[in-house]
């Protein structure tokens, strides 16, 4: 009996092909993924392209740059109407604490706002170890002589506080506190009142959005095609 691959050497052939082709396309399917993973020079180019594109990139250009702050949270305008109510009422929430501190920044006498929470802050000391490096950077900050944030406080109030520096307690800085916090009240609160970031508040308004200029149509000459001058009016 003769072989069989000789009656059929077609068999053979397209056997010995199937198995190279299957070969090939196995070596091609594992190099493509591989190859996939790494684009090329011009497509990463496209893509950072896109990416320039977007306007939520550059939202946080700006973030980090001196007289920037964070987007505040929205206040409606009734919450707004209670700061006006009374000055305790404006410390009393952050978001007004918030809005007083930025505009003290604008008059250049955030100092008295940063003593005043400094305080607040030390009075909620639970431990008399607490205390004395508390006090003494507080005294130092915004009480001494020459301090770098020095405060407005009569010679009394300054001899009292210091002579208590060096064994604090927890009502050490009350007069000075009472003495920035009418000082406050009675200045910068009713030219807070008046300013025009409170008072977008009250009406509703979103300081920190542009406002919105309508684009003036330009005519052309179509505008004019086909319409007759009136003489008359000369």
């Amino acid at each position: 009996m003769e072989n069989p691959l000789l009656l059929f050497p077609q068999l053979n052939i397209s056997a010995s092909k199937d198995k190279s082709y299957y070969k090939v396309m196995k070596s091609v399917i594992k190099e493509e993924p591989h190859k996939a993973s790494k684009p090329g020079a011009k497509q990463k180019r496209n893509r950072l392209s896109l990416l320039l594109q977007k306007p939520e990139f550059h939202e946080s250009d700006h973030l980090g740059k001196p007289g920037n702050m964070a987007k505040p949270a929205s206040v409606s305008p009734e919450e707004a109407v209670k700061w006006g109510e009374s000055f305790d009422k404006l410390l009393s929430e952050k978001a007004g604490l918030d809005a007083f501190t930025k505009f003290l920044k604008t008059e250049f006498s955030e100092e008295n706002i940063e003593f005043w929470i400094a305080c607040e802050d030390y009075k909620k000391s639970k431990t008399a170890h607490e205390l004395l490096p508390k006090a003494k950077t507080i005294f130092e900050t915004f009480i001494q002589k020459d301090a770098p944030k020095e405060v407005n406080l009569d010679f009394h109030t300054k001899e009292a506080t210091s002579q208590n520096i060096h064994q604090p307690l927890i009502t050490t800085f009350d007069t000075a506190q009472n003495t920035v916090y009418r000082l406050m009240e009675q200045d910068s609160y009713p030219r807070f009142l008046r300013s025009d970031p409170y008072l977008n508040l009250v009406k509703g308004r979103n300081p920190n959005r542009p406002t919105l200029r309508r684009r003036s149509r330009s005519f052309t000459v179509n505008d004019f095609q086909g319409v007759r001058p009136d003489f008359t009016v000369w």
